[in-house]
């Protein structure tokens, strides 16, 4: 799973019925995420902040896919404790929960700690999550142990900026950067064509080497 790789499509048995993945994203962007286990602390607050979120994801034409080793039937039981923990989720869950019991889709995708990828009886999910393009290529990639819960808002974050940047190629988001926020123009684009590509202008950052690389604008 390297990044801009082609996501293999496959089959799966989840909490909204059988899928054929590639027939289910269609045209949509996709985060794909595994959680180590059902009736968990840690990963009943993150399912359940991703589905109060879901309005923001679909904004954004993105489906949530979750992931874990255990039963269908534990999954569908889970929901209703994840549902009773998060009040706000209104309605039916949002999003699907696969089924992976015998691990094949975890190992497959890289989802499973170095230690445990040998031990069936151990191998749980790590908190892996993928966002995945329309044209099924990984376009970016999270590991988190099972430790450490993931922040919602900053997956929303790296979202905003990848399909920011595929609209505009000529531009790149910098550390911290939210929408709205100040982007930097790529060192490949030439001066002479900054005014047709920005015309509502550009900052450039004198730097001690003298090289002319931090230029930035507000213009996208």
């Amino acid at each position: 799973m390297k990044l801009n790789s082609i996501v293999p499509n496959f089959s799966a048995e989840t909490t909204q019925g059988s899928i054929d993945f590639y027939k289910w994203q269609k045209d949509t962007w996709v985060v794909l995420f595994s959680h180590p286990a059902d009736f968990t602390p840690v990963c009943t607050t993150e399912l359940g902040r991703l589905a109060v979120h879901i309005p923001h994801f679909e904004k954004r034409n993105t489906k949530l896919l979750a992931l874990s080793v255990d039963q269908l039937t534990d999954h569908v039981n889970w929901v209703n404790d994840i549902k009773s923990y998060c009040p706000d989720i209104l309605g039916d869950f949002p999003y699907p929960i696969v089924a992976d019991p015998d691990r094949t889709l975890a190992v497959q995708l890289g989802m499973i700690d170095e230690d445990s990828r040998n031990k069936p009886e151990e191998a749980n999910t790590v908190r892996a999550l993928y966002i995945i393009s329309p044209d099924h290529r990984l376009r970016l990639s999270m590991h988190y142990p099972t430790s450490t819960g993931r922040n919602v808002d900053e997956i929303l974050r790296v979202i905003d900026s990848l399909q920011l940047v595929d609209q505009k190629p000529q531009i790149v988001t910098p550390a911290n950067w939210m929408p709205g926020d100040k982007v930097m123009i790529v060192p490949s684009v030439k001066e002479e064509d900054i005014p047709n590509l920005f015309p509502k202008g550009v900052e450039r950052v004198s730097m001690p080497s003298g090289r002319n690389y931090v230029r930035t604008t507000t213009d996208y």
